[in-house]
């Protein structure tokens, strides 16, 4: 169990989460060489044709343009962001802090992908507790993040520390929600770039 007090997980900006994100931002949160070691990690971890489940979406997904996949689809909290992304499938608008259940049948992906968002989640071991349940068993969670974030938004326990700190923290979250094999990898691309940072996990056999 992931031993942290209520008080962790609030936010500075109290007010709920669909207010924040009402209004479409169709940037990237991370520079350009961060997003290509996004893609690249995607190119190595998620399967050709898989199923894949983008997790906090937005109007990009950052998989590599040449492959090609069974089935995207994604999840986020502005859904014009997400009509905007080519790769998905399907997607849908849920405040996973308000409700981390997933609208999705068991075993039903080969991957969950989720990109610089993970330092918003305020019920983080419930939301990848569901991630297991739709993924099929040795599929994978692949969770990336690097400094950046809403600072407002951020859960206290982020804003409160560091990289390496995020990095143990991210681990403890899957490990505590039955992920196993976590590993963690700085994928940082250099001093002139933004860190990027990943946290991978297996779901058992």
């Amino acid at each position: 169990m992931l031993d942290l007090p209520p008080e962790a997980f609030r936010k500075a900006d109290p007010r709920p989460d669909p207010e924040f994100y009402r209004e479409p931002r169709l940037v990237t949160h991370i520079d350009d060489a961060a997003v290509a070691a996004v893609t690249d990690l995607y190119r190595h971890e998620v399967p050709a044709a898989g199923a894949v489940l983008d997790l906090m979406s937005s109007w990009v997904s950052h998989l590599p343009p040449e492959v090609e996949y069974g089935n995207v689809v994604g999840h986020g909290m502005n859904a014009a962001e997400l009509a905007r992304n080519p790769r998905l499938s399907r997607w849908f608008v849920q405040d996973l802090n308000a409700d981390p259940r997933l609208p999705l049948e068991d075993d039903a992906f080969d991957a969950v992908l989720c990109c610089v968002s993970v330092q918003y989640q305020q019920r983080p071991v419930e939301v990848w507790r569901e991630a297991l349940r739709v993924v099929r068993p040795g599929g994978k969670a692949l969770i990336t993040f690097s400094n950046r974030c809403f600072p407002t938004k951020a859960v206290a326990v982020w804003s409160t520390t560091g990289d390496e700190d995020h990095v143990r923290l991210v681990a403890a979250y899957l490990r505590a929600a039955g992920w196993t094999d976590v590993r963690a990898e700085d994928r940082s691309p250099g001093r002139r770039s933004d860190p990027l940072y990943a946290v991978v996990g297996v779901k058992p056999a």
